[in-house]
């Protein structure tokens, strides 16, 4: 069995752009892991199957955390109206030209994965709809209706044992 890191990232402060915060809360219920608080990061918990963390936003000091794991699946939120509610596609190593000052996509950070520490785990990115990105602590019901389909979608990606616990 892989393990897997389930990086969530965005801001708990604009609604939506949060979901992925909402996103790992529910993964680690339904691993009977705690929650992580507003404040926590979940990088002191690390050591189980399946960990997660929740952060701001992507950073080049994730690699080393990274550099363990067999599987990296990425959750954050998207607003393209073309694309699916719930999104989930693989993650592949690029470099790509950043739009923001601050911003490291999924694939950037996997390309300097490979090139720093040659290492080349699965990664997915599993993206929800973002509808209200006002500055406030809740989700859209559109957005929030979408949580745990989010949870079961990352749960399959790892393997059919962690959803029935009986094949274990």
């Amino acid at each position: 069995m892989p393990r897997t890191l389930v990086i969530g990232f965005g801001n708990i402060d604009r609604a939506d752009d949060g979901v992925a915060y909402f996103v790992v809360n529910a993964l680690r219920r339904r691993l009977g892991q705690g929650i992580l608080h507003e404040d926590e990061t979940g990088l002191e918990e690390l050591g189980a199957q399946i960990d997660s963390i929740f952060l701001v936003q992507l950073a080049p000091e994730l690699m080393d955390v990274m550099a363990v794991y067999d599987e990296i699946i990425f959750v954050d939120a998207h607003v393209y109206e073309n694309v699916a509610t719930l999104h989930c596609a693989p993650v592949f190593p690029e470099f790509t030209p950043a739009t923001f000052t601050h911003h490291l996509t999924p694939e950037m950070l996997f390309a300097l994965l490979k090139s720093l520490h040659h290492r080349e785990p699965a990664g997915h990115i599993v993206s929800i709809r973002g509808y209200d990105f006002d500055f406030h602590r809740s989700l859209s019901a559109d957005t929030e209706a979408v949580v745990e389909k989010a949870v079961d979608h990352i749960l399959q990606l790892h393997g059919p044992s962690v959803m029935d616990p009986a094949l274990d």
